[in-house]
């Protein structure tokens, strides 16, 4: 008996380690795609941001009346593989991003198969719903948190006699890491399915902290757009509603669970 346990043991960590493999494959496939096109990357996703043709500043430019001009800022690299374990970066962060789908799915795939039937009937579409989510998040990253956060402190002058002179190594990392960071931003309302399904979260804890989520969301917005109103707002009002979508989901269950209690 304890032998046929043992084996199962070990099957499951066969399946887990294919399961890996078959995610760092496609992981390669992609990073090694974009590996091969790394300067158009650069060129068109991420040095464009420091323009005032960028598509954000034109149609805040033409909506908003709020008009930006080129950023003032230059580039360098201090280290003898910089710009290449740069590029490496960049192929592989964007192999996470491009596959996550399917990376979810493989993860999803491992974990299915050991949850109850009502648990599996509640994570129904789970793989879709967090992808299409997961990308509004990554869309919503790089063409507004990231290019504002780049004009406002790539603009920003503590005195006219100091010159921003960045390091590609700060540029990228601030970009990447805004992104991908905005992506998991945008799988609240998931997380307060899951949390409140599991009992761990609820709708009441989410109205109670809802104030200082707000206050703590325009302290965010302030600090990375620039000095108005409007990409403040901009950039605060999606993840507001994001947070009020997370207690009317969390809400939902819980009504849910009241039905099935009588």
């Amino acid at each position: 008996m304890s032998e046929d346990k043992k084996m199962s043991f070990l099957d499951h960590l066969e399946e887990l380690r294919w399961r890996l493999v078959r995610i760092s494959i496609s992981i390669l496939v992609v990073a090694s795609t974009l590996f091969y096109f790394q300067e158009w990357i650069m060129n068109t996703f991420f040095m464009s941001m420091k323009n005032s043709n960028f598509i954000t500043f034109k149609v805040m430019c033409r909506y908003f009346n709020v008009c930006i001009e080129d950023i003032p800022v230059s580039f360098q690299s201090t280290t003898m593989s910089g710009q290449f374990s740069y590029a490496l970066m960049m192929s592989l962060m964007g192999g996470v991003v491009v596959s996550f789908p399917f990376i979810f799915h493989q993860l999803w795939s491992f974990v299915k198969p050991g949850l109850k039937q009502n648990e599996k009937s509640v994570a129904k579409g789970i793989v879709f719903y967090v992808s299409i989510l997961f990308f509004i998040g990554i869309l919503f990253g790089y063409f507004v948190v990231a290019p504002l956060s780049v004009q406002f402190f790539g603009a920003y002058k503590i005195s006219s006699q100091i010159q921003n002179i960045f390091t590609i190594s700060s540029y990228l990392s601030m970009i990447l890491s805004t992104v991908f960071y905005s992506g998991l931003l945008f799988l609240l309302p998931v997380i307060a399915h899951l949390l409140t399904k599991l009992g761990v979260l609820s709708s009441a804890f989410l109205k109670k902290y809802r104030k200082h989520s707000i206050v703590g969301v325009l302290i965010l917005s302030a600090a990375i757009t620039p000095p108005d109103v409007v990409s403040q707002i901009i950039v605060a009002i999606p993840i507001v509603i994001l947070y009020e979508i997370g207690i009317l989901v969390s809400r939902k269950v819980e009504r849910e669970r009241e039905k099935n209690i009588l």
